[in-house]
């Protein structure tokens, strides 16, 4: 459906690749990094439309990496959205107060996590990546 570009940051590796297949399947060019700064070298290469955002992340968490990027005027308008294991409301709402458009638990469901990606980068007002792919 998209060619758009997505960037995965997760340290788990089981959880990366699930990700990475699934967005990649439903054509979304993906690229991964592991930890904050792997992230922030692979934004600046890949240019992605949206971040897939684990929260919890070795060294600088995935909230404080979103804050950085959403404060930063060249980075600001990257869809981020939160994917996380913490489940609970009070996190959603850090998630969105750092800057999130949107909130995942984990486990995502495979059969509707492309599409709620593709809803994010719709709706988002950088969403006009879609069509630059």
């Amino acid at each position: 459906m998209s060619n758009a570009r997505v960037l995965i940051v997760d340290d788990n590796p089981g959880n990366l690749r699930l990700a990475e297949f699934v967005l990649a399947s439903y054509g979304f060019n993906v690229a991964t990094a592991t930890n904050a700064e792997e992230a922030l070298t692979a934004v600046e290469r890949v240019k992605p439309a949206v971040i897939i955002m684990d929260i919890q992340l070795p060294g600088m968490d995935g909230l404080e990496l979103t804050r950085r990027l959403k404060a930063d005027p060249t980075t600001r308008g990257i869809a981020i959205v939160a994917v996380t294991a913490y489940a609970m409301e009070q996190d959603e709402v850090r998630a969105r107060e750092a800057g999130c458009e949107d909130y995942i638990a984990k486990p995502i469901d495979t059969r509707s996590f492309a599409g709620r990606i593709a809803n994010v980068l719709a709706t988002h007002e950088g969403g006009s990546a879609l069509r630059r792919g």
